[in-house]
């Protein structure tokens, strides 16, 4: 070999990690990409905390005739009821509180592992799937926003 040629795999390996960590189009590829899935999990969160709130809550906490019937067919009365709803509602509301939106995932998941028992179990309604598919979102949220947990914590400890 000549003193001006370079090993072909030493040349590989140059251009691919110059190319990928460098360059300004990857760079902003790759902030982009992570501004729409913030954005998205924003979204996401506002809506469920929306729906919550308004959808699930709101029935349950003014005694529509359809939740009242429900929750004494379960025999937990409007103690049940409100509780329950009062439950939706501070979970709802978390979840569009930054600091919040992890811990609210996690309860409003535990939430609604209850409710899919008793839809099972109880009810034997045409919406036993429902409290399955919003754990999926509620997942997610709960993971994404894991590091809120622990700045939580911290707070919790700065104030103790």
């Amino acid at each position: 070999m000549s003193e001006t040629t370079v090993p072909a795999t030493t040349l590989a390996s140059t251009s691919t990690t110059s190319s990928t960590s460098s360059s300004p189009s990857a760079a902003s590829s790759l902030k982009t990409r992570g501004r729409g899935a913030r954005i998205s999990l924003g979204a996401l969160q506002i809506v469920l905390g929306l729906f919550y709130a308004f959808a699930s809550a709101l029935p349950k906490l003014i005694a529509h005739p359809s939740a009242a019937e429900a929750f004494d067919r379960l025999g937990w009365g409007s103690t049940g009821m409100y509780l329950i709803g009062a439950l939706e509602l501070a979970g709802g509301l978390a979840l569009l509180v930054p600091l919040l939106s992890s811990v609210a995932a996690v309860a409003l998941g535990a939430l609604m592992v209850g409710a899919f028992v008793v839809n099972v179990t109880v009810i034997h309604g045409p919406y036993v799937a429902t409290p399955l598919i919003l754990i999926l979102p509620l997942s997610l949220i709960a993971w994404a926003r894991r590091n809120h947990t622990t700045e939580l914590v911290r707070w919790v400890r700065r104030r103790a």
